[in-house]
């Protein structure tokens, strides 16, 4: 079968590779081409465009970069076409992939979602484009099954792929510090995201905190597409350490987390590491999203567990302050040994592993 496959962030790049993998023990003739990243080109997928170039944050980031947009939407439409694909496999990234699936859906291509676009936090009214679009939904969040049973819509719960990711093999932590140069202090990860435009804002907050806990090194996770040299020209004179396209290794061997808001935070709890979700946009789009987005919490932990486990500095919350006094918070006591057993519940919530090789049946079998 000939899959294409459209991933526009670094975890859809993770998410998709592990797919693919999975897909190509049930298909070992299968052809991918896709929109992604060097994880999912390691497996074997032709890459077109990578994820980097193609990736907006914020809304006004979004209206700034209109032009481009609709000229990727326009580039990916044609070559859809040209490879005439048996399958179309979108991976969230929902403003590009859902006008990918209605055009799709149009030209009578098979469509598959895998990794429902956060739609229960807003714009509900996308389930109905949805419905129409999309021929098999895959979910990873288990009250996203019963989000969708309210519109009639019936989902696949496959559990979410994190767990499959996290339990491959890692190095020892004297391995690791050795390869990376790290002395033994205990590690403070600082997971600033994956775009330029967000570690650009949060990584100069994170640093302000190696002035304070001089009996920890705090160490950057580098993003797989961004060079050293921006890290360092934001770090200045600050001789932290940077590590890239190893943040798991990272985060096992580590003490505690400062984490940008996104997939990070659930890996960072699921690898068992005490941590401080961090947030802040452009004043334009957080107050956009003030008004529009309808969930109690940003974290996909808080959200997952429908309660508060990991505090979230938000927009004028995030400062020197707040950060200082929640980081203390989790490096010892009664906080940290709280937040660890809710990471050990909310594990069990997401099913026992397996589900890159669920979501690969799924598609395999759907149009094979």
């Amino acid at each position: 079968m000939k899959y294409y496959i459209i991933a526009g962030e670094a975890s859809g790049d993770l998410h998709a590779s592990n797919l693919i993998k999975e897909l190509k023990k049930l298909d070992g003739s299968g052809q991918f081409r896709a929109w992604g990243g060097d994880l999912m080109e390691q497996q074997g997928a032709q890459i077109v465009t990578h994820y980097r170039d193609i990736s907006f944050m914020g809304f006004l980031e979004v209206a700034m970069n209109l032009k481009t947009i609709l000229a990727n939407l326009s580039r990916c439409k044609t070559d859809i076409l040209h490879y005439k694909p048996d399958v179309l496999i979108l991976v969230d990234y929902p403003g590009f992939n859902l006008r990918i699936a209605e055009w799709a859906h149009e030209q009578g291509f098979n469509v598959i979602y895998y990794i429902s676009p956060q739609i229960w936090a807003w714009k509900k009214n996308r389930v109905f484009s949805i419905k129409k679009n999309v021929d098999k939904m895959l979910v990873i969040l288990p009250f996203e099954e019963e989000f969708y049973a309210r519109y009639q819509y019936p989902v696949h719960f496959v559990g979410h792929p994190l767990l499959d990711a996290l339990s491959e093999s890692l190095s020892s932590e004297t391995q690791f510090r050795s390869e990376n140069h790290l002395n033994e202090k205990p590690i403070i990860a600082l997971l600033p995201g994956s775009r330029k435009q967000e570690i650009g804002k949060m990584l100069s907050i994170m640093l302000k905190m190696t002035n304070h806990f001089s009996n920890y090194q705090f160490v950057i996770a580098g993003a797989p597409s961004i060079d050293h040299s921006f890290y360092k020209e934001i770090a200045g004179n600050n001789l932290v350490k940077i590590v890239s396209n190893r943040t798991h290794q990272l985060l096992k061997h580590s003490h505690a987390a400062l984490v940008t808001s996104g997939t990070a935070t659930l890996e960072t709890a699921l690898l068992g590491v005490p941590e401080v979700v961090c947030y802040k946009g452009s004043q334009l789009s957080y107050q956009i999203a003030r008004r529009i987005v309808d969930i109690k919490f940003i974290s996909l932990v808080n959200l997952i567990m429908d309660r508060e486990i990991v505090k979230e500095l938000i927009q004028n919350e995030l400062n020197t302050t707040n950060l200082k006094h929640e980081l203390t918070r989790i490096l010892s006591g009664d906080k940290r040994q709280k937040m660890l057993e809710d990471f050990r519940d909310l594990k069990s919530l997401l099913g026992s592993g397996g589900a890159s090789a669920k979501a690969a049946q799924i598609v395999f079998e759907s149009f094979k």
